[in-house]
């Protein structure tokens, strides 16, 4: 059984649950409700015990076409034994066998942990029986029940809101064996953590911009990263300064806000000296576009303008508490973009600390800056290997939707490993071109490069600004403008911020004997 972390870490992600993994008859788990996975088309064997239990109840819904089992349908019903300690089972259904995935199975358990909290159910036992990639599955399980349980209504001061998950139980065949047992349980650990960290990302997000500036965002990542054992350093503007961070700081010049530089260092003992991962994520707490400013329309989402920076510290956190062996080094450069009397203006010259110089034609393409000097910075701390995260480009959202990220980088070798990583973490990207041609469009007169390349294919060469910042080593570029945030809430997802990519850098830091050097 596993309890739960330390007191920020607690208080961020909201979560007590305890996770167990039990090799048991159904009836014997002491739960409020239990999840019973079912394929399309495939109704329960007639002696299936809770058909009895049920007193034919889950026979006749199947039979009737009331519970069909395609993705998502949800079936629930009072268990009429007394002997069986739980009260109600819920059938889930899974879809087409054939369309059958990992990915599937954490969202059915996500979609069934949402329903049973409105129905003020606070523990949950999901039912899993088939011994294949036990492993996978089982930390999916626990993960997708996590996700359940984040809470976005903080601010809201109606106590009459659905419980919190307090125990979840991940039930086995009963003669499961205990080596099934044993990788069951480490894997649930796993999946904990990561949900968690997911959930901690989320609630970042979720801030409003008056609470959540540059200051206590660094604060709160610092508290994080203490709880996760994190080597942790926040530079202030006079640091940043002294660095040349010239994007920087003229991206924070329109504020009353300081900005500040988040740096996190996972550094285990006895790891090689290389590969160095570096994280870099931006965290812009608010964005107006500054003097280019946005549209009123639509300006309050601009607080999850930070979803990448939330993204690293959080899978930093995550990657330090699962002990990942391998060096790895977070930054995230954090400040508000604002049209303040001193904020830069169309036109303006910045110097990075790399020494480029960009012209700015458009200060709402401001992520981009921060994020040079980040790259910039990482690079300095040891990392041989990048991976950034933004909410960069509106362009990025009309090429893919808000389904799929954009999946940026070179060579194509190191994009492979971040696609793979993605594709078995559940979230989705796509590959996208970076031919140079493309470049032509960042050409100034007077500069290195401008900062935005217009409206075509800007989310490429939006991507092409920060290979400027990443040197020669791999590097990869996920462009999250379009998934930080659901509009639409899906039976997995509810509306609001997703905590999308978490997974994603979690799964990478175990897959350094794949990556190209």
């Amino acid at each position: 059984m596993v309890g739960g972390r330390h007191n920020y870490w607690m208080a961020t992600v909201q979560n007590a649950a305890t996770v167990e993994v039990l090799a048991a008859q159904p009836g014997s788990v002491e739960t409020d409700l239990l999840i019973r996975p079912v394929f399309e088309g495939e109704p329960l064997p007639a002696d299936d015990s809770l058909v009895v239990a049920t007193a034919g109840e889950v026979s006749r819904a199947s039979t009737s076409g009331e519970f069909k089992g395609k993705l998502y349908d949800l079936f629930f019903t009072p268990i009429i034994d007394p002997r069986w300690k739980a009260r109600r089972i819920v059938l889930a259904g899974l879809g087409r066998r054939s369309d059958y995935s990992v990915d599937r199975v954490r969202r059915v358990a996500t979609a069934a942990g949402l329903a049973a909290r409105q129905r003020r159910h606070a523990r949950v036992g999901m039912i899993w029986t088939d011994p294949h990639d036990l492993e996978h599955t089982s930390q999916a399980i626990v993960e997708g029940l996590i996700l359940a349980d984040f809470d976005a209504a903080q601010y809201k001061t109606d106590e009459d809101r659905p419980p919190r998950l307090r125990g979840l139980h991940i039930v086995l065949a009963p003669d499961a064996i205990y080596d099934a047992r044993k990788t069951a349980s480490a894997a649930a650990e796993r999946g904990r953590i990561t949900g968690e960290s997911c959930n901690a990302a989320r609630a970042l997000a979720n801030e409003p911009g008056n609470t959540l500036t540059p200051r206590v965002f660094a604060e709160r990542a610092a508290a994080l990263g203490s709880d996760a054992r994190l080597a942790v350093e926040v530079l202030d503007e006079h640091q940043i300064a002294e660095l040349g961070m010239g994007l920087l700081l003229g991206v924070s010049r329109g504020s009353a806000e300081p900005p500040r530089l988040i740096v996190l260092r996972h550094s285990p003992p006895g790891v090689p000296a290389t590969p160095v991962l570096g994280l870099v994520g931006k965290g812009i707490t608010f964005d107006s576009g500054g003097i280019s400013i946005k549209p009123a329309d639509g300006m309050e989402r601009m607080k999850d303008d930070m979803a990448g920076g939330a993204a690293v510290i959080c899978a930093m956190c995550a990657i330090s508490l699962l002990n990942a062996p391998i060096r790895v080094v977070g930054v995230v450069p954090t400040t508000e973009n604002m049209p303040g009397g001193r904020a830069i203006k169309p036109g303006d010259i910045l110097r990075g600390a790399s020494g480029k110089t960009v012209e700015v034609v458009n200060t709402d393409a401001e992520g981009r800056l921060i994020l040079g000097d980040g790259l910039w910075y990482a690079q300095r701390l040891g990392a041989t290997h990048l991976v950034d995260v933004a909410t960069l480009t509106g362009a990025c959202v009309v090429a893919l939707g808000k389904i799929t990220s954009g999946l940026f980088g070179r060579p194509s070798e190191w994009v492979d490993v971040v696609r793979r990583a993605a594709e078995h973490a559940g979230d989705r990207i796509w590959p996208m071109p970076l031919f140079e041609e493309y470049r032509d469009q960042l050409r100034s007169d007077i500069a290195d490069f401008t900062n935005t390349g217009g409206r075509p294919a800007g989310a490429i060469t939006a991507a092409l600004f920060l290979k400027e910042f990443a040197g020669s080593i791999p590097w990869a570029h996920l462009d999250i403008a379009g998934t930080a945030w659901a509009e639409e809430p899906q039976p997995y997802l509810p509306r609001g911020a997703s905590g999308v990519a978490v997974r994603t850098l979690i799964e990478l830091a175990w897959t350094s004997n794949t990556w190209p050097r």
